[in-house]
């Protein structure tokens, strides 16, 4: 069975590619990935079930060559950084809508059987008190979420319209390994190797409900397998924490001390606080593994292992992190 995962050389793409070739003996992958600072072919494994393609989802051609005889669509690719989008919102939009609207078109034309949108909790914008069902009104308020808001309503759009079997999930905030190190963890872990400043936001009080990879991954696949096509379901992983005890976590487990800790000017638009309720994918079964002490810290430790990895990722895009980080770190 042939199915498309788009962005699978990213984090979580690379990281769902393990998954289902090891869950899913069956499965003929094909990647479709642009190769972005935050895509690399090295993330992937070897594995003569995994067939690779470089090409951008906004290009109908590449895409409908790719997806060709594919019955299963997971859609992953995605400008996912806030931060980038804020500095500049174009590429973010064109890729998140526009590409997610060529990949709809072409799924369409190929009549896939499933077509799986990741989105963000994101869209709901920040949640003051109590955790937001699947039915509550969006509220984007950067232009990363509103891109994935408005990707995600077309996607919706396509199943009321057309009939293609679109589902969508809305997880938390992902963590693990291969995370490109513009991200919180990554981040830290290599600033924290370097002996350098860790430039939190604000006071450090945000709170974001952290999950591990590996969840996400057995997540998709329940949706994939069990949930209802046009629905969306949201994936929390009832880890609620402030962005702070993350970075104490890792000064830490690495054995720094707390004086690395540096607050900076708060990001514009800085949403204090997302939960999500998820009752209704706790009722086709899932429910998250990994304890987020034990996960963090692993996860930790694999940045610390693979520091040249860090290194590699961090100087091929050390423009954005210079121009960023100028007056902050």
């Amino acid at each position: 069975m042939k199915v498309v995962i788009t962005g699978g050389a990213g984090f979580i793409g690379c990281n769902y590619v393990r998954h289902a070739l090891a869950a899913h003996p069956d499965w003929q992958i094909t990647v479709l990935d642009k190769l972005t600072y935050a895509g690399s072919r090295d993330n992937l494994p070897d594995s003569p079930r995994l067939t690779f393609v470089q090409a951008d989802i906004c290009d109908p051609a590449a895409v409908s060559e790719a997806l060709a005889g594919a019955r299963i669509v997971v859609h992953l690719a995605a400008e996912s950084h806030v931060d980038r989008s804020i500095m500049g919102a174009y590429n973010t939009v064109q890729t998140n809508v526009m590409g997610t609207c060529v990949l709809l078109e072409a799924a369409r034309q190929q009549a896939v059987e499933r077509f799986l949108h990741v989105s963000t909790d994101e869209v709901y914008g920040p949640v003051e008190e109590g955790r937001v069902a699947e039915q509550a009104p969006l509220n984007a308020c950067n232009p990363y979420s509103a891109s994935k808001a408005g990707a995600e309503q077309l996607a919706y759009a396509y199943f009321v319209t057309y009939g293609l079997p679109v589902v969508i999930t809305r997880p938390c905030n992902n963590y693990g390994p291969y995370q490109y190190p513009e991200k919180l963890v990554p981040l830290f872990v290599y600033r924290a190797l370097r002996d350098e400043p860790l430039p939190v936001y604000g006071h450090g009080m945000q709170v974001r409900d952290w999950l591990h990879v590996d969840d996400h991954c057995r997540a998709m696949d329940v949706v994939l397998e069990r949930g209802q096509v046009g629905e969306v379901y949201n994936i929390p992983a009832g880890n609620e924490r402030p962005n702070i005890d993350i970075v104490r976590l890792i000064l830490d487990e690495l054995g720094k001390p707390a004086t690395l800790i540096k607050h900076v000017q708060d990001r514009p638009g800085h949403d204090i606080r997302y939960a999500i309720n998820g009752k209704k994918i706790a009722a086709l079964g899932w429910r998250p593994q990994v304890p987020w002490e034990e996960g963090m810290r692993r996860t930790v430790r694999w940045f610390a292992d693979h520091y040249e990895w860090l290194e590699a990722r961090i100087q091929r895009d050390k423009d954005y992190f210079d121009m960023w980080y100028a007056d902050r770190a």
